[in-house]
């Protein structure tokens, strides 16, 4: 499996295109905005979108999704359901943030712990892990050992947990129990900023490390 972080909006969030080098399949994930830099970069590589991917529903990271799923007439699959609650205030947030370009949509599958989603030859699996939303998940590459995480977690922070149905105590838990466990040498993609990896933020993230929530190894 390859994959491009492609940065968007004004919030740099890192979308991330996936695809399957044998088959040239691919799958976008979270496609806040910018429609026009995640096409560029399906045609750079010559790939046949298969679906868009969904982390959660705040609207740096689910902006575009309408508009990218009709452009190649693919399905979307993700997030939980529980994010109904943030697809549904779309408008809301793109007032407030001041996107000019985002439409509300219906995922064809909403997702939940122990899925997988396919595109070529690949095969994600899928970790919920609510606490910045309340229907946040991950998707895992076994094989590669790499996850794209959305806002779960971040190189020496974690997700925000100050918005409407966020909870502090439920995400450390799915930091902790959903994805640690997954091994240390598990990069990861975070929603924003650079990669990293489950070891070096079990040992070091002053949030949610061993020694920040009195764990012993």
């Amino acid at each position: 499996m390859q994959f491009q972080i492609i940065p968007v909006t004004p919030f740099q969030q890192n979308c991330t295109l996936f695809w399957c080098d044998e088959t040239m399949q691919a799958a976008v994930v979270d496609p806040g905005g910018d429609i026009e830099r995640v096409i560029a970069a399906i045609d750079k590589h010559q790939l046949t979108l298969a679906k868009v991917l969904l982390t959660h529903a705040h609207i740096d990271h689910a902006g575009a999704t309408d508009a990218l799923s009709k452009h190649y007439s693919v399905e979307i699959e993700g997030p939980h359901k529980e994010d109904q609650f943030w697809i549904d205030r779309i408008e809301d947030q793109k007032q407030r943030f001041g996107f000019a370009h985002a439409e509300s949509f219906s995922p064809d599958r909403f997702l939940n712990q122990g899925d997988t989603v396919s595109f070529g030859n690949i095969t994600l699996e899928v970790y919920f892990c609510p606490g910045h939303t309340p229907g946040h998940v991950v998707f895992f590459h076994r094989e590669s050992k790499l996850a794209q995480v959305g806002d779960v977690l971040f190189q020496g922070s974690i997700g925000r947990t100050d918005f409407p149905r966020g909870d502090h105590a439920t995400l450390i838990n799915s930091i902790r129990n959903n994805l640690f466990p997954l091994g240390d040498d598990v990069r990861f993609i975070p929603g924003h900023g650079p990669m990293g990896t489950f070891g070096q933020e079990r040992r070091n993230n002053p949030f949610v490390s061993d020694s920040a929530v009195g764990a012993n190894r």
